[in-house]
């Protein structure tokens, strides 16, 4: 398997560009958050990812996680990885200094998790249900449960999880069976649970499981829902690891990939009932469970642009080295694949995309700060807006792109790509996770549909889409160099809004032709945004690149090749990935009432 290089450039840019990352400096809130800190995160969390958990990926795959006499054993090297990550204090960087954060940009967090998840998706997994499980408790915990669990999950002492999924109740949470009994001022919980990421292993003093159950007495459906906090090891009375709780791991699950996580299938209650804690109030537990849920598909996103990134690396590794046939017309000796045209189309189109699917993911994140921390409670508002409506896309359309990079690395790397030596299928076993949980990317697309588009009649996308326009208008006055890309993403625009017309239009009475159009009008909406990003981060590369002052828009300092590159970028990908949403939006209009129709006829 190829070393893997943090792309600290890449990193950079697109959270200055993308992200905006000087305006969220210039706020009160990241006033700390100066370039050379950022810089300096950067440069050490890719030394991280490059020296501590890249190394552990391909041997993690081989060796994989196990379960021996009832304990879960991460596979070797996992521990250190994770004391090594610990005693960094990357665990709290976005959170409140009263619990030993850093609160730093969320954006910065993801460009980190990107690094990370790239460097080792199995390991990068852990992080993200911590960060989703000290959201849930600064959201909705108690003083008393803050005091217990965030200076700990902050700091990386304890992990957590989140414990959602049964047999029966996957998407349909309101058909699960975990129950929950009143215990004095706690509860005890019965059940089982399966899919748990990390739901047990050797790896922290403490897992803290976030638990959903039902109260006997609930109301049937999702509005009975209660979310519990259900530690491995009962805190005792100073906060430190006390009694095992009623907790235990029964079953490994056998999967394609991101072996060398423990995905547990988890008993509670199996003596006397797992000790619990109720997180929010009795039957709200949807709300704080959407709270964990809506950071991880942020996160995921990231995830599914992290293996992306590292399939493309070793792909273009192993097309400079391997020498193979001539160029058509050619003569003479043979040169390396990556002079083949179709080979080199193939490795544009992996890097294009990663570029708008980290542009798309690390703009989400900065709308995330701007929703927090932004002085002005309007801008918040309408921030949070903008970040819900993009929410699904980030969700859906990385983990698909993550996807579609790591199958074009098997493919440039051709027969050898199969073979688990190289270790490119790794990352494609890895990746195909990635659109499968967290909701899979079908329910993404019905919820930007659903509940983004049709709930407030387009108001928020055709905001944004108005954005874009005048976005347009503006690049193309200041620079020729954009001209057909600009006409691409003004073709692809008109696309999209025709389409979400169509929607609206609909929106009464033909729900079930709307789920039918969902999924490839969302890929269409996620398509536009990344392009109209990497456009706007191509016109600030080309007037740094040519001496124009930016102010401190980009305080990093970037090679002029560096800068040209992003220009060629997403001049590419609005010629060669845009052209996807006319086929797009014909596949969401006129297409959805044959989906209808299909009857398989055997």
């Amino acid at each position: 398997m190829t070393p893997y290089k943090a792309p600290r450039d890449d990193y950079a840019f697109a959270l200055y560009s993308a992200a905006d990352l000087a305006h969220l400096q210039a706020q009160p809130a990241y006033s700390h958050a100066s370039p050379d800190m950022i810089d300096a995160i950067l440069t050490e969390g890719g030394r991280l990812a490059e020296e501590v958990f890249a190394p552990l990926n391909h041997s993690g795959d081989r060796e994989g996680a196990c379960l021996e006499n009832g304990c879960v054993r991460a596979p070797s090297g996992f521990p250190e990885a994770f004391r090594r990550f610990r005693e960094g204090g990357w665990s709290g960087l976005p959170f409140p200094e009263e619990y030993g954060g850093q609160e730093l940009p969320w954006c910065l967090a993801m460009a980190l998790l990107d690094n990370w998840n790239a460097a080792n998706l199995s390991f990068g997994l852990s992080p993200i249900l911590v960060l989703g499980a000290v959201e849930a408790l600064l959201t909705y915990g108690t003083v008393a449960q803050k005091q217990t669990y965030l200076e700990k999950l902050v700091s990386g002492q304890w992990l957590a999880t989140m414990n959602l999924t049964e047999p029966q109740a996957g998407s349909d949470l309101g058909a699960l069976t975990t129950r929950a009994e009143r215990d004095g001022e706690n509860y005890r919980v019965f059940g089982s649970k399966i899919f748990i990421s990390w739901g047990d292993h050797d790896c922290a003093e403490n897992i803290v499981h976030m638990v959903l159950a039902r109260l006997s007495d609930a109301p049937k459906g999702t509005k009975g829902i209660s979310l519990f906090i259900v530690p491995k090891f009962l805190p005792d009375d100073k906060g430190e690891v006390g009694a095992r709780n009623d907790i235990v791991c029964t079953a490994l699950e056998d999967k394609l990939g991101i072996h060398a996580s423990p995905t547990c299938a988890m008993t509670y209650g199996a003596k006397n009932g797992a000790v619990a804690f109720l997180l929010g109030r009795e039957n709200e537990g949807l709300a704080c469970m959407f709270t964990m849920m809506n950071n991880a598909r942020l996160s995921v996103g990231i995830q599914g642009l992290g293996v992306a990134e590292r399939a493309y690396q070793q792909a273009l590794a192993y097309a400079r080295e391997r020498v193979q046939g001539r160029l058509p017309g050619a003569k003479g000796a043979a040169k390396p694949i990556y002079h083949h045209p179709d080979v080199k189309r193939m490795l544009a189109e992996m890097k294009a995309r990663i570029a708008g699917a980290r542009a798309l993911g690390l703009y989400a994140a900065s709308l995330l700060d701007r929703s927090k921390a932004d002085p002005d409670e309007e801008t918040r508002a309408e921030t949070a807006q903008r970040l819900s409506l993009l929410t699904p896309m980030v969700k859906a359309f990385l983990t698909d792109e993550g996807c579609r990079v790591a199958s074009l690395g098997i493919q440039v790397h051709g027969g050898t790509g199969y073979m688990e030596a190289t270790g490119a299928a790794q990352h494609y076993r890895d990746s195909r996770v990635l659109p499968l949980y967290e909701g899979t990317n079908g329910i993404q697309a019905m919820d930007l549909v659903f509940r983004r588009i049709v709930a407030d009649d387009g108001a928020c996308a055709k905001a944004l889409l108005a954005e874009i326009s005048c976005n347009e208008s503006e690049l193309a006055a200041s620079s020729s160099l954009f001209h057909e890309a600009l006409r691409n993403l003004n073709a692809a625009r008109k696309n999209l809004e025709e389409a979400t017309a169509w929607l609206l239009a609909r929106k009464e009475a033909e729900h079930e032709l709307l789920a039918a159009a969902a999924s490839p009008y969302a890929r269409l909406f996620a398509l536009v945004v990344s392009a109209w990003l990497l456009l706007r981060g191509a016109a600030l590369a080309a007037k740094t690149k040519e001496g124009v002052d930016t102010g401190s828009v980009l305080p990093h300092t970037f090679a002029p090749e560096f800068l040209e590159g992003q220009i060629r970028l997403a001049v590419l990908y609005c010629s060669n990935c845009l052209c996807e949403t006319a086929a797009l939006k014909q596949a969401a209009t006129d297409g959805s009432a044959d989906i209808l129709r299909f009857e398989d006829p055997i």
